[in-house]
Order: C-alpha cells, then structure tokens, then sequence
C-alpha cells in the first residue's frame, strides 16, 4: 500500500471555508471511481500554528496505481479546476506501508 499525503495553504483572498468543504466534497467524491484509490480523507480544521490550510491523507493499492490517478481525468479536473487555482503552496509526502 502507498499513502500520499498533501498539505495546502489557501489564497487569502478567497472564501477559504467554502473551497475547503468543495475540496473536501470532490476528492473524497473520488473513491471508488477511480481504480486502486482506497481511501482519500481531507482534513479541515488543523490546530492553529499547521502548517497549512487543509490536508490530504490517501492511500493506493500501489505506486502504480498513484501514478494512474495522478493523471487520472477524475483527479486532473478537480486539480486544474478547484485546487491549483486556490493554493498559493503545496508539499507532499509518499510512502510505502
């Protein structure tokens, strides 16, 4: 199995609750309509002092099935629709378990 995990922080100049719940409605949305994606849980509400906005915790089948999803149509629009378009940063971590 591989997790992938993702920490974004918002445009100040947005309404970053309501594109937070999007976020958070549409990538969720993703499980099982895309192979090899077993979970995806976005997390909203971090201490104060996080490193960021919001995050991504998701685990894959495999690094396969990761990749597929990366470019997966499903994930690039909700990526090059809704997310790319609201985050000034973004850091990531994969790994094996």
């Amino acid at each position: 199995m591989v997790k992938h995990m993702i920490i974004w922080t918002l445009k100040e100049e947005i309404d970053k609750e309501a594109v937070k719940a999007e976020i958070k409605r549409d990538l969720e949305g993703l499980v099982g309509k895309i192979d090899g994606l077993l979970s995806m849980k976005i997390l909203t509400e971090g201490f104060e002092g996080s490193a960021g906005d919001l995050m991504m915790d998701s685990a894959f089948e495999s690094r396969a099935a990761l990749d597929a999803y990366q470019a997966h149509p499903a994930h690039q629009a909700i990526a090059g629709g809704l997310v790319r378009p609201n985050v000034t940063s973004r850091a990531s971590f994969d790994y094996e378990v």
